[in-house]
């Protein structure tokens, strides 16, 4: 099992998870964060005065997934929001030892 932990600009989010439905994904953790990477965040005019904004509002999207499914989990992550332009967002992988779920104590990827 892996799990993908994907951070995207937030407008871009309903069609991320559009895309993670159809793929029968339809189990996710949606946190909002604050950061920046290269980018280093935007200068924005507000009233005539310009202003620094450091960190940026993102979303992370966080699911584990059988190691079949990482390849197409990901493109599909990658062609919904991507934009093109510095600020889309960045994918991590990570390997899974086990998963639990709670209500009927099963394990393994059947609790996913």
């Amino acid at each position: 099992m892996k799990k993908i932990e994907a951070i995207i600009r937030p407008e871009r989010f309903d069609t991320v998870k559009d895309a993670l439905l159809e793929l029968g994904y339809p189990g996710m953790t949606v946190t909002k964060v604050n950061g920046h990477g290269n980018q280093k965040g935007i200068d924005q005019v507000w009233r005539g005065r310009r202003f620094r904004i450091d960190l940026l509002s993102k979303l992370k999207i966080e699911i584990v997934v059988k190691d079949t499914d990482v390849e197409s989990i990901v493109t599909a992550i990658i062609n919904e929001s991507q934009t093109g332009s510095i600020g889309d967002g960045k994918i991590f992988v990570f390997n899974i030892e086990n998963a639990y779920r709670v209500r009927t104590s099963e394990s393994g990827e059947i609790a996913i």
